[in-house]
């Protein structure tokens, strides 16, 4: 597809029909995880890699088959590195690393400097040991065991939606809060600052601000957002981005939803997503407790209203012109189903339509309910993809869907 075919940016809502999506395929990074490191790079348990690959190759067909363009990050990258400025660039952030020491710094400009584009987007997403390395003079260098990481790995690039969200016609750089996965905003903003593709798209935000996480935000309707608060995204990251979307004026309202600071629960779209123009699929016992300040501005940003906080529903109700949300619950009522979907993600679904949505096959009750609800279910296998905590969301970063009908 040509740049003159590409569709058009732009994300006013969650099921307006999907057209374009960016994925990362994962590879290399994830045969990085260990019993020693997988707790700190942010996995639940050592996914088997090949399997994880079919899973995700499933995923993109699906896509695929229903008429979406899959971009892929690693090609997206590679593409941007052929031009001098981005390998500069990358470079310096990637060698400014105080652990690494001036020496060892200046040896891994020089290992980079040499790769060709498609290995060096590959080293930069699965990292490097220093026995992969090689020799160097340095004191940080000698000291390190072979299998010490020079570049840290980062497997959690597969979820795309996290370091990237598009709000209307601008996209957001996010501000990723664990350690682990800070460096892949340096990438993604790096496919949107230099590919030709993005080359006129207004950035809305970027990592050196507070933190901001695109999980925790749903574009509900036109004009309106959802941001969590909890885990991942701050209230001064919410409220950053809300003052940077009135400027832009695309946005009218933005609906701030604290949620439980725990790991089950780390984004907003873990706990509810959106299958259609007026309903949601949601963990049910957050039906009651979601609450929500209403953040509005009556001067493009500079001064903010807020009320609240009410029960996010009804809020949400309000906000998007409905008189209430149908909530389809993940799992059934008792409470064991229900723990144990959305801890599979059974409630992270992407809509590619209205009442169309993906989700992971092992979710049975959750998608039984939703097919009974009207909604059709395309399930993909996520066995080994589920293990770094994200469903079919979480692995798509949607940069063009059509616009909202009522």
């Amino acid at each position: 597809m040509s740049a003159n075919d590409a569709p058009a940016f732009g994300v006013d809502s969650e099921v307006g029909r999907l057209r374009s999506v960016m994925l990362h395929r994962p590879g290399g990074e994830l045969r990085r995880l260990t019993p020693r490191n997988n707790g700190a790079l942010l996995f639940d348990g050592i996914p088997w890699v090949e399997r994880a690959q079919a899973e995700h190759d499933r995923f993109a067909g699906t896509l695929l088959e229903h008429g979406v363009e899959v971009l892929y990050v690693g090609a997206l990258l590679a593409e941007c590195l052929e031009l001098p400025e981005a390998r500069e660039a990358v470079s310096v952030s990637v060698t400014a690393d105080p652990r690494l020491g001036q020496t060892l710094g200046r040896e891994l400009a020089a290992y980079l400097a040499d790769l060709e584009p498609e290995r060096l987007a590959s080293v930069l997403v699965e990292g490097l040991t220093k026995e992969e390395f090689g020799t160097s003079v340095s004191l940080r260098h000698k000291m390190m065991r072979p299998t010490e990481f020079v570049i840290d790995p980062l497997p959690n690039m597969m979820f795309t939606r996290d370091s990237s969200v598009w709000i209307g016609d601008a996209v957001a750089v996010t501000s990723l809060a664990m350690p682990a996965r800070r460096r892949e905003t340096t990438l993604t903003g790096l496919i949107y600052h230099h590919h030709p593709r993005f080359a006129d798209v207004p950035k809305l935000y970027d990592p050196s601000l507070e933190h901001l996480e695109g999980g925790d935000v749903l574009a509900l309707a036109p004009g309106v957002l959802a941001v969590g608060v909890g885990e991942r995204t701050t209230p001064a990251g919410a409220e950053r981005l809300a003052r940077k979307a009135f400027e832009r004026g695309r946005i009218h309202t933005v609906l701030v939803v604290p949620i439980a600071q725990r790991r089950a629960t780390m984004h907003l779209d873990t706990v509810c997503t959106m299958v259609d123009r007026d309903r949601m699929v949601m963990y049910a016992p957050a039906e009651q407790r979601l609450e929500a300040y209403t953040l509005t501005s009556t001067d493009g940003g500079a001064s903010l209203r807020i009320k609240g906080p009410r029960r996010f529903l009804d809020a949400a109700a309000d906000a998007i012109g409905v008189d209430r949300i149908e909530i389809i619950h993940t799992g059934a009522r008792d409470v064991v189903t229900a723990e144990r979907e959305q801890w599979d993600d059974g409630n992270n679904t992407l809509a590619l339509a209205p009442g169309i949505a993906v989700a992971y096959e092992r979710n049975t009750v959750t998608n039984a309910r939703l097919e009974r609800a009207g909604i059709k279910v395309l399930t993909i296998p996520g066995s080994e993809l589920g293990s770094g905590r994200g469903g079919p969301r979480c692995m798509s970063c949607p940069s063009a869907r059509d616009p909202f009908a009522a």
